[in-house]
C-alpha cells in the first residue's frame, strides 16, 4: 500500500489534469510530440500551425492528424496562424483562450530556418526568421504572461537549439535568434519567479524531423552527420523531447526557472 501511495504521489507531480496548454508549431515533429505528451498527461491542448509550412514539408495533413490524436485524449483546438504576420501571435493566444480557457502552459516550438552561407542570406529571409523566431515569441509572451501572473501560475517552455551555444556558420541567423530567445526567457524568468510563473528553454540537438528529412535521403551522408553530431552517434527522435517537456511544464519543476535543458545526446559537451 505504501509503495502504491508513493507511486501515486510521484505520478501526480507530472499530471497536467485540468491544465490548458498552447503549443505553437504543434502540427509536426517536436511540437507535435510535445502536444501529444501534454494531452496524454491530462492537459487540454491547442496547437498553432501554418498550413503553407506543413505543405512545404510534404505533410499538408499534419495538423488534421495531430488534432485527431489530441481529441482522443480530450479537449483540443487548432489555430491557423502565420507568424510572419504582425498580429498573428497575439491572435493565437486569444483564440486558444477562447477555445480552452485561460492558459496555464505555453510551449513556443514554431520556428523557421534556412541553411545557407551567411553572406548569401537575403534580407527577405532575415526578416522571415526574425518575425517567426523572435518577434512572435515576444508577442506570445506579452499576450500570455499577464494572465499567468495574475492567476499565480504559469509554465512557459521555449524550444531552443544546440545552435544557440554551438552555432553553425550555415545557420548563423537562426542560431543568433535562438540565443536571443533564451536571453529573453532568462530576463522574464527572473521577473516572474515571485508570481508562480516559470520560464525555461529546452534545447534539442540533432533530431530527425520533417525539417531535415531531405538530408536523410542520402543514407550514407546522414549516417556520417549522425556520427559527428554527439557522443551517442545518432540523431534523436521527437518523442525523446517529451519527457523533458513534461518535467518543465508540470508541478514537478516548480523550483526550476531560467534553465536551458540540453537534450542533445551529449552534443553540447
Amino acid at each position: 500500500m505504501a509503495e502504491q501511495a508513493g507511486e501515486a504521489v510521484s505520478a501526480s507531480r507530472f499530471s497536467l489534469a485540468g491544465r490548458r496548454a498552447l503549443v505553437t508549431g504543434g502540427s509536426l515533429s517536436i511540437g507535435r510530440a510535445i502536444a501529444l505528451g501534454l494531452a496524454a498527461a491530462g492537459a487540454a491542448v491547442a496547437i498553432q500551425y501554418a498550413p503553407e509550412a506543413d505543405a512545404a514539408f510534404g505533410r499538408p495533413e499534419g495538423a488534421a492528424e495531430t488534432l485527431a490524436a489530441l481529441r482522443g485524449y480530450g479537449q483540443a483546438a487548432g489555430i491557423v496562424a502565420d507568424f510572419r504576420e504582425p498580429r498573428a501571435a497575439r491572435r493565437t493566444v486569444a483564440e486558444a483562450e477562447a477555445a480552452l480557457g485561460p492558459l496555464d502552459i505555453l510551449v513556443i516550438a514554431a520556428s523557421v530556418q534556412q541553411r545557407a552561407d551567411f553572406f548569401a542570406v537575403s534580407e527577405d529571409e532575415i526578416a522571415r526568421e526574425v518575425a517567426v523566431n523572435f518577434t512572435a515569441t515576444i508577442a506570445l509572451l506579452q499576450a500570455a504572461l499577464p494572465g499567468m501572473r495574475a492567476r499565480g501560475y504559469g509554465r512557459v517552455l521555449a524550444i531552443g537549439s544546440i545552435n544557440q551555444t554551438r552555432p553553425e556558420p550555415e545557420l548563423a541567423v537562426y542560431a543568433a535568434l535562438k540565443a536571443a530567445q533564451h536571453n529573453l526567457v532568462l530576463a522574464l524568468a527572473r521577473s516572474l519567479a515571485p508570481f508562480g510563473v516559470t520560464l525555461n528553454t529546452l534545447s534539442p540537438g540533432l533530431i530527425a524531423t520533417e525539417r531535415n528529412r531531405w538530408r536523410r535521403t542520402d543514407v550514407a551522408a546522414w549516417a556520417e552527420i549522425e556520427r559527428a553530431a554527439n557522443p551517442m552517434g545518432r540523431a534523436g527522435v521527437p518523442d525523446e523531447m517529451v519527457g523533458a517537456a513534461l518535467l518543465l511544464c508540470s508541478d514537478a519543476a516548480r523550483f526550476i526557472t531560467g534553465a536551458d535543458l540540453q537534450a542533445t545526446g551529449g552534443g553540447h559537451l
